[in-house]
């Protein structure tokens, strides 16, 4: 991929649903002009506080950054364009107004080695890719990457596809628990902590993927590792309890 500018994957063809503000269109300038006028001082040191630090932030709040994509509306070339401009705050935007049609797996890879926190990771994973037709693809693949939210990506797309995907067979979640099992033992912070996600969020599908899940965690649970027993603690805790078992049954009739 070497040689090859984000640039250069921004679709020709502009979206039907281009964005639109009083008459006029967006331009990246604008978006990032409005983005710096939005964002404080304040919620860049309070984003710092929960882990999420970035090279060039503006410290726009996500109600803000809601209201700003219904504003523009969906538009795949304006996204583009806003990631490439590495603002953690036009990057969460960027996912929210590109379009998952249009995606494809080399965007996708070229994005991924752009996540340097948990936000632009879980962010574009939850508001895109989950959607887009390589998903299960990067969700597979990622989790053998070394860079630590790259990998945590591979989880995270994982644990949104659980909720999101509908039409996922049991057995291609099943198969992801053998690579929640794998990959149990990696103790960084933000690996473990989606790891554990994939875990929990696969076991709340249904009663099936429930009993498959608390099955893996009993077996992460007597690995030497301190992830590996973390992550089982606490993903057992929360598949066991009563309030999951119960929308479970409900959920599937029984």
């Amino acid at each position: 991929m070497k040689g090859r500018s984000r640039s250069s994957l921004i679709p020709r063809r502009r979206s039907k649903k281009a964005a639109k503000s009083g008459g006029a269109d967006w331009n990246v300038d604008e978006i990032v002009a409005e983005l710096r006028r939005l964002g404080t001082s304040r919620n860049v040191e309070g984003m710092a506080r929960f882990g999420i630090r970035a090279e060039k932030v503006f410290g726009v709040a996500k109600p803000k950054l809601d209201e700003l994509a219904r504003r523009m509306g969906k538009n795949h070339s304006l996204g583009m364009e806003l990631w490439a401009t590495g603002i953690q705050d036009a990057k969460i935007l960027a996912g929210m107004i590109s379009e998952s049609e249009l995606v494809t797996a080399e965007q996708m890879d070229l994005w991924v080695e752009d996540f340097d926190n948990w936000d632009s990771c879980d962010g574009t994973c939850c508001h895109l890719f989950v959607f887009a037709g390589p998903a299960w693809k990067k969700a597979i693949a990622w989790t053998r990457r070394t860079e630590e939210f790259q990998k945590r990506a591979g989880f995270a797309l994982a644990a949104y596809l659980a909720y999101r995907d509908k039409s996922a067979a049991d057995s291609q979640f099943a198969d992801f628990l053998k690579i929640v099992e794998r990959e149990a033992d990696d103790g960084r912070n933000f690996v473990r902590k989606a790891v554990n996600w994939a875990l929990r969020n696969i076991g709340k599908r249904n009663l099936r993927l429930n009993r498959a899940a608390i099955v893996t965690g009993e077996r992460l649970k007597k690995r030497e590792s301190r992830a590996a027993r973390w992550i089982a603690a606490d993903a057992l805790r929360e598949l066991r309890s009563e309030e999951v078992q119960a929308r479970l049954r409900r959920k599937d009739g029984k």
